[in-house]
């Protein structure tokens, strides 16, 4: 009878022991704990519209260390703006999908949206307040249809070795970024400033100009609603903002001949980069995001690697601006077949670990609060609130970047005027 007795008792404190697990899971390092059976067998696909999603695919990897019969895939659709209606409209529709803050307000995307959860939904346990809240999009309703996974900026990689090397200080003004590009000017530095400039999209002008217009906005709500009509008197507005790209080629801090050679905005923009002779690269935090991967491409690099970060340019005399916008927002397909472990896999992946863990993989900017844990974004961490500014928050619209993009393309190259630009505003396609 005591054998019997021990032998139930050992049963029962296995079961209770198991029971409990299983209300009461351990928490991952990262503080994610499962709240579904983690023998669940299901399948969950992502569609975008990158080539390919290493990040992202690491990210299926970690989830899979707890919900191990969840089979996770990314998929790429061609003409995916076009074609994302439609294939959220079939049966075999993504679970997950690319949204950006472009389609937000755009009656060509009600159909898409009509098919988007909620992601402010309490009850989804989604930790959005470890993004930074300028980059949370509401809808007209007050809910939250995509969140970021990646985020973008604008400014310039910097040689940190090579402003070390020369005994001269990273600018942190207007006026002392144009007496460093001097100095370097001295020392045999031909273009102390670089950056793509073939075409007019995602070219270096762009890259100054944007930055200081829109913060010219920012301060006046009229004159931002005369720029998102395209009204002509919006482009004096553009005039600070053109002329500051206008005296950074006629001072000599950018030799536009030596853009000219730059044949693209990512691969040869960072490999140019790391031939170590270019103080300051104007770019995008979306070309950022390829340099740790050409690193070992760079034959220079390789054989003399050298410190680098990227910063805001100095436009003003108070400093640079943090252009905090989204690159990539993820949606959930509410119709899918698999909702609850769609959901679970988010409310993964939306923590302050999981997003700087995919951040690092592909070096892009992290949606985080944090952005010190990777060095080469950790200045943009250091702009005070009042010189970050959310663009979609404030209500930029594509047609306004359209006309700033190529104003500012048209008189760096010279084809025409400020003057010229100011008078053409809102005709510009």
């Amino acid at each position: 009878m005591k054998k019997r007795f021990s032998i139930i008792l050992c049963i029962s404190l296995v079961v209770s022991l198991v029971a409990c697990g299983a209300k009461e899971p351990v928490k991952t390092e990262g503080g994610f704990a499962p709240a579904l059976d983690t023998n669940t067998e299901c399948s969950i696909t992502v569609a975008g519209n990158y080539d390919n999603f290493e990040a992202l695919e690491a990210e299926f990897d970690r989830f899979n260390e707890i919900y191990p019969n969840v089979q996770l895939s990314y998929v790429k659709l061609d003409d995916y703006s076009n074609i994302l209606g439609t294939v959220l409209e079939g049966a075999d529709g993504p679970d997950i999908f690319f949204s950006y803050a472009s389609m937000s307000g755009n009656e060509k995307y009600d159909a898409v949206f009509a098919h988007a959860e909620d992601l402010s939904d309490a009850a989804l346990g989604l930790d959005l307040d470890c993004l930074r809240p300028g980059l949370i999009n509401h809808d007209g309703e007050g809910r939250v249809m995509m969140v970021p996974v990646f985020s973008r900026s604008y400014g310039m990689l910097v040689n940190n070795d090579l402003f070390e090397k020369e005994g001269l200080s990273v600018p942190a003004t207007w006026t002392e970024l144009l007496n460093v590009c001097e100095e370097f000017r001295k020392r045999g530095y031909t273009s102390p400033m670089m950056g793509y400039s073939q075409g007019s999209s995602s070219c270096f002008m762009y890259t100054v100009a944007y930055p200081l217009f829109v913060a010219g906005l920012a301060k006046d709500p009229e004159a931002l609603a005369l720029a998102n009509d395209l009204d002509a008197a919006a482009g004096e507005y553009m005039r600070p903002a053109l002329e500051a790209v206008e005296q950074l080629i006629q001072s000599g801090c950018i030799d536009l001949s030596a853009c000219d050679q730059i044949e693209d905005n990512y691969t040869q923009v960072i490999l140019r980069f790391f031939e170590g002779d270019v103080p300051m690269m104007i770019c995008a935090g979306d070309t950022v995001s390829g340099t740790k991967k050409r690193e070992s491409q760079s034959e220079a690099f390789t054989a003399a690697p050298f410190k680098y970060t990227f910063a805001p340019i100095p436009l003003t005399e108070e400093g640079g601006y943090f252009i905090d916008s989204p690159s990539v927002e993820f949606s959930v397909n509410k119709d899918g077949d698999h909702v609850d472990m769609t959901n679970e896999f988010m409310r993964f992946l939306i923590t302050d670990s999981e997003l700087k863990e995919m951040a690092s993989v592909k070096r892009l900017v992290t949606p985080t609060r944090d952005l010190s844990f990777d060095a080469v974004y950790a200045p943009f961490g250091q702009v005070p609130a009042d010189r970050t500014i959310s663009p979609e928050v404030l209500g930029i619209t594509d047609p306004l970047t359209v006309q700033i993009r190529i104003a500012a393309y048209q008189v760096g190259k010279g084809e025409i005027t400020v003057d010229d630009a100011v008078t053409m505003y809102g005709t510009f396609e």
